[in-house]
C-alpha cells in the first residue's frame, strides 16, 4: 500500500463529557460534531486521502481524537500511553487498525507517558512537548523507538501544562519546514530553526493535504488570509463542536504518508 491515509475515528456517543483543560466547558451539540466530523473526513478525501476507520471507542469520550493514540514515523507506530488515565482506553482500537495497515507496531510502556498531540513532525525531525501528558520517560522511550530510523528528536519544554494541552495545540509547521504558532502559547520560539507568528491561536494547526493546500479551521479567517499571502491555499473547516473540548484539525486524524 501506498500514498496518504488519514486513520480517523468518529465522534462516539460521551463526546460532551470529553476533557477540558484550558477553557471553560461550554454545551457539546453532538449532532452537530458528527457532521462536522463527516465535513473533515470528506475535506481528507476531496485532497487524495484514503480514509480509514479505528474501530468505535464509544466509552471514550475523547476517542475522536484520534491523533494521541499513537506517532507514526516512516513504517512504525508507537502506540502511546497518555498522561491522561483515563484516555488509555482509546488506543486498543487504534492499534489494530494501524497494524492492519501493514505498519510495525511498538509501544510506551509504565512509567513512560505520551500522547501523540505533543510530537510535531517536520521532515526527519520530531518535536515532543514535555509537559502534562508526555513525560521524560515517554520521550526516552520514543527516541529509542524512533532514533535508529534516522529521527532527530528534540524535546521541547511545556511546564506544568499550563498554557497548552499539547504541542500541536501551540504549533504546527507549513510544508516548507516554517513553524506556526500564536506567539502567547509559544514559550521558545527559538527552538525551531524558522517560527512564523500567526494572529489567531486556531490558525496555528494546519494539515498538510499535500502540495500547497493547508487544512484548517474555519475559526482563523485572518490567519488564513495570511497563509494564502504566502501562496498557499488554504482548504477551510468547521470544527466549532470539537474546540470547545480544545481539539484541532491535527487531532482528529493519524496521517500515514510513508506506508
Amino acid at each position: 500500500m501506498s500514498g496518504k491515509t488519514a486513520l480517523v475515528r468518529r465522534p462516539g456517543p460521551r463526546l460532551a463529557e470529553g476533557l477540558v483543560t484550558h477553557i471553560e466547558r461550554t454545551p457539546v451539540d453532538a449532532a452537530l460534531a458528527l457532521r462536522q466530523w463527516h465535513g473533515y473526513v470528506e475535506a481528507l478525501r476531496a485532497h487524495g486521502w484514503r480514509t480509514v476507520e479505528a474501530a468505535p471507542a464509544d466509552d471514550c469520550p475523547d476517542g475522536v481524537f484520534v491523533e494521541d493514540t499513537m506517532v507514526v514515523f516512516r513504517n512504525v507506530a508507537l502506540v502511546a500511553r497518555s498522561g491522561a488515565a483515563g484516555r488509555r482506553a482509546e488506543t486498543a482500537g487504534a492499534k489494530e487498525a494501524v497494524a492492519a495497515l501493514g505498519c510495525s507496531v511498538d509501544r510506551v510502556r509504565e512509567p513512560g507517558t505520551l500522547d501523540g498531540g505533543d510530537v510535531l513532525k517536520v521532515g526527519d525531525t520530531l518535536y515532543v512537548g514535555r509537559g502534562g501528558r508526555t513525560n521524560a520517560d515517554g520521550v526516552r522511550q520514543l527516541r529509542a523507538v524512533f532514533g535508529p530510523l534516522g529521527a532527530r528528536v528534540v524535546t521541547v519544554p511545556l511546564g506544568d501544562g499550563a498554557k497548552v494541552l499539547h504541542l500541536k495545540s501551540a504549533v504546527t509547521a507549513l510544508p516548507d519546514g516554517t513553524v506556526v504558532g500564536h506567539p502567547s502559547l509559544v514559550d521558545e520560539p527559538s527552538l525551531f530553526p524558522r517560527f512564523l507568528p500567526v494572529p489567531e491561536e486556531s490558525g496555528a494547526h494546519v494539515v498538510l493535504l499535500g502540495g500547497d493546500r493547508l487544512l484548517m479551521a474555519a475559526s482563523a479567517p485572518r490567519t488564513a488570509a495570511l497563509y494564502a499571502d504566502l501562496g498557499y491555499r488554504p482548504v477551510v473547516v468547521d470544527i466549532g463542536e470539537f474546540e470547545k473540548l480544545e481539539g484541532c484539525v491535527t487531532c482528529l486524524s493519524v496521517r500515514l504518508r510513508e506506508l
